[in-house]
């Protein structure tokens, strides 16, 4: 209680006798004198003695309860017309906006208006895959302006509408292949930061799976200077549990993003399940799901997919092959 270790919400809750209040292990309000505090095993055994739940840390809502109330607002954001304002959304979870914000990005991964932003994204993705103006994509996705989309457009798909229409033409994409000791690696970057580090035994059809991810873009073999770059990146892949400080173009849905941004929270040496990366988000019957996105990721190792595993702890299903996802966990493991 005394560490706030948020591992024992669940556990067992405490109360205070001069408050005449009951919270969780984790809650941040100021310590009481130990000499005022009993120990609960259930919120309904602290209610029974007379306690009222702390409205600060709220102990009285389960995980599995505000998970739920958060994949509610998410469904709420994917339906709105325009991005719902913080304090909209706060008011539709009878929350604080300050607990709101801390309790969705707990549960999603994402800040409300990084989730309205990526699922805006999709929307947009889909609308320009359709025939129709830009102007129309734009509208339809939920943009009230065409200067809101534009001041956005670099985080919404990288490049201007037009070239990704266009399957990414005008877009420059710099790009190496070399080797390390899991095989061939290509690492490629475009204006916003590193957007694939590829893994596998043939070069040539490295280049071609880049060429098909960008299939218009201008391919670019990189400088003098790109080669610092490849280096960073091989260190990661020999050193996976260092971490890769550059910039990164993430590019995915909103539940893509969600669940790559949970796996870069799992810490090195560790393993997770595809359900255990579910319920973290607060979709737990959203299993295969996760295993699709896990398998979308064109960012080896930066985004840590190869710390996912079956629920029997078995290797499976990993996009650059089993036996790369093994030595990865055995180097973390020794780090």
């Amino acid at each position: 209680m005394t560490a706030r270790d948020a591992g024992q919400d669940g556990r067992f809750v405490y109360s205070v006798r001069t408050t005449g209040v009951y919270c969780k292990p984790s809650c941040a309000a100021r310590l009481a004198r130990p000499e005022n505090v009993r120990f609960h095993a259930t919120c309904a055994e602290a209610e029974a003695a007379g306690f009222r739940p702390c409205k600060r840390c709220r102990p009285q809502e389960t995980g599995d309860a505000q998970a739920a109330e958060m994949a509610r607002i998410c469904r709420v954001i994917a339906e709105a017309e325009e991005m719902p304002r913080l304090a909209e959304l706060a008011r539709e979870a009878a929350m604080s906006p300050y607990h709101f914000h801390r309790m969705f990005k707990k549960h999603t991964g994402l800040t409300p208006r990084g989730y309205a932003m990526a699922e805006r994204a999709r929307r947009v993705r889909a609308a320009l895959g359709a025939e129709g103006s830009v102007t129309a994509a734009v509208y339809e996705a939920g943009y009230n302006s065409n200067g809101r989309f534009y001041a956005d457009v670099g985080g919404v798909l990288g490049m201007t509408p037009r070239a990704f229409r266009a399957g990414g033409a005008e877009a420059v994409i710099r790009f190496a292949v070399g080797e390390c000791t899991l095989g061939s690696i290509l690492v490629a970057r475009s204006e916003r930061g590193v957007c694939a580090i590829l893994l596998g035994d043939d070069m040539e059809a490295l280049v071609r799976s880049l060429q098909d991810q960008f299939p218009r873009a201008e391919l670019l073999g990189g400088d003098a200077g790109f080669e610092e770059l490849v280096a960073k990146v091989v260190g990661l892949v020999e050193a996976p549990g260092v971490g890769l400080e550059l910039p990164l173009d993430i590019r995915g849905t909103a539940f893509q993003q969600r669940v790559w941004e949970a796996l870069r929270k799992i810490p090195a040496g560790t393993t997770l399940s595809y359900s255990e990366v579910a319920r973290a988000m607060g979709e737990p019957a959203a299993v295969r799901a996760v295993a699709r996105a896990c398998a979308a990721n064109v960012l080896a190792v930066a985004i840590p997919c190869h710390r996912v595993v079956r629920h029997d702890g078995a290797l499976s299903g990993y996009r650059w092959g089993v036996e790369r996802k093994r030595a990865l966990l055995e180097r973390e493991a020794r780090a």
